[in-house]
């Protein structure tokens, strides 16, 4: 009986699994044509290249997205899921991430001047050759869990260890 039991308590709880979360191609479409979309799922999105400006996609599950080469600047990514985003070479100046989840982020070459910080999760996040010298909210505690190299440029009396 306790062999029937088990393999009926594991067909219920797979039955009431919830599916994972794909992207969804409409809102990813919407943010490509300049749209706001908060609170999307923009999971693997491709915004490289793009020109933006102030979007607002505070809340938006942004993970594993590529903006590789854009320009958005102003936008608000605040409380976002930006896990594993690459953005190689884009520039995001005075852009809010506070709060955001930026880990293993890559961000080789960014812009990110004037951008926000505050309560950012930077663990893993890559910023070799990013210019932050004027970025507001980061603290020695976030820089010491990403890394950089000696091209990053930081807010002073910062510093962060080398990839």
């Amino acid at each position: 009986m306790k062999p029937f039991l088990t393999a009926l308590a594991a067909l219920v709880l797979a039955a009431t699994a919830l599916p994972a979360a794909a992207q969804n191609p409409g809102q990813i479409a919407r943010v490509r044509g300049g749209a706001s979309c908060p609170g999307c799922n923009l999971f693997q999105g491709d915004f490289g290249g793009l020109q933006l400006r102030g979007l607002n996609l505070a809340g938006a599950r942004l993970r594993q997205a590529d903006f590789s080469l854009a320009v958005m600047n102003r936008t608000r990514f605040s409380n976002t899921d930006m896990r594993d985003v690459e953005a190689y070479g884009a520039v995001f100046s005075s852009s809010n991430f506070s709060g955001a989840n930026l880990t293993n982020a890559s961000f080789v070459g960014t812009y990110l001047e004037g951008s926000n910080f505050s309560g950012a999760t930077l663990t893993g996040t890559n910023f070799s050759g990013a210019q932050l010298a004027r970025s507001t909210g980061l603290t020695q505690g976030q820089l010491n869990q990403a890394c950089g190299d000696a091209a990053t440029t930081l807010p002073s009396g910062l510093r962060i260890p080398a990839c």
